[in-house]
């Protein structure tokens, strides 16, 4: 399909479950044939926002019991869908993602940018689940308890229509996409394949949206053990968040070059290494203005979202503190 008309702005409908907030501007859907995408959307109310909850609200936070409704063999974490006590059906992540993708989508969220609505359980247990399963089995107890788990919510309204590129996309040049880029060096998101990306249908609207933060709060790139890549405390305050800095561009090391060790498989070693532009020749006032943003953002509310995926209260300060400083950083260039 082609886009007649490219708009950072529209209107969405909140009463069909997608979390947003109105935008300074309106965008309008054209004759046949046209329509509007977009990507970002002017949080009016950030030093407002709920980090605990995140885009989904208290209201939206599912509640047990949890029966299992169908395995999800998608992407390398183990998932299935369950059905909570209202009906409403979610997909479960575990492993080591769970937590870090909960705080990312709402960092994220509060730059203005869409993400899913996530939730994170300590416990939860579920019934109806299967004998065998292709993942996972031994994360998951015999009476069907599971911990530290991510919950995303299913909204049946949101169509996905496939994924979108980094480098071809509607909205290459533009502040707003150079923002998403500066997002993605905050929370140290490394895992930048094209196929986290996804385009929703959500109304008249085309939504583009980072649809997997899971790789976040971790090292700058892939690298061995796992453990470290992901909500790892350390190797977050030990990675370095600008690579370089000219009169008008920053380069970000994020994403990084994979480790050494990832050569064995040579295919994904080389593919990473290709991911490293998209940091890369930022403009320093893109960047600058991503900070400015995020400046708005209060201690208790990068708490709350750290809080949120059941870090402990160190953690949290840890965290905190670090994404504080990233944010002092770029107001600074």
């Amino acid at each position: 399909m082609t886009v007649k008309k490219i708009s950072l702005v529209g209107v969405l409908a909140v009463a069909i479950g997608y979390p947003i907030v109105a935008h300074d501007k309106a965008g309008k859907a054209d004759a046949a044939g046209s329509e509007t995408v977009v990507i970002w959307r002017n949080p009016t109310d950030l030093a407002s926002r709920d980090l605990f909850y995140g885009p989904g609200g208290r209201e939206h936070q599912p509640h047990g019991a949890f029966t299992f409704v169908k395995e999800d063999l998608d992407g390398t974490n183990p998932k299935f869908v369950v059905k909570d006590a209202d009906g409403v059906e979610w997909k479960v992540k575990l492993g080591l993602e769970a937590r870090p993708e909960t705080v990312a989508s709402r960092l994220v969220w509060a730059a203005g940018y869409f993400t899913n609505e996530d939730y994170f359980l300590a416990t939860m247990q579920i019934q109806g689940l299967p004998e065998r399963l292709h993942r996972g089995r031994k994360l998951i107890s015999p009476d069907g308890t599971v911990h530290n788990v991510r919950l995303k919510r299913e909204i049946k309204a949101n169509k996905k229509e496939g994924t979108w590129q980094w480098k071809d996309n509607p909205f290459v040049g533009t502040r707003e996409i150079n923002g998403l880029k500066v997002m993605m060096a905050v929370v140290n998101n490394w895992d930048l394949k094209d196929e986290n990306n996804a385009v929703y249908r959500i109304g008249a609207e085309r939504v583009y949206m980072v649809s997997d933060l899971g790789a976040s709060f971790g090292t700058d790139g892939r690298s061995w053990p796992p453990e470290k890549t992901k909500g790892n405390l350390t190797t977050y305050e030990e990675s370095k968040f600008v690579r370089d800095v000219t009169d008008n561009l920053v380069d970000f090391r994020v994403p990084g070059r994979p480790k050494w060790v990832c050569i064995v498989n040579p295919k994904e070693y080389f593919r990473r290494i290709g991911l490293e532009s998209i940091g890369h020749r930022i403009p320093r006032e893109d960047a600058r203005w991503m900070g400015e943003l995020l400046s708005h953002l209060s201690q208790n509310q990068l708490r709350d979202a750290f809080r949120s995926a059941g870090y402990t209260p160190a953690q949290v300060e840890g965290f905190t503190e670090v994404v504080r400083k990233r944010i002092g950083a770029l107001t600074d260039l």
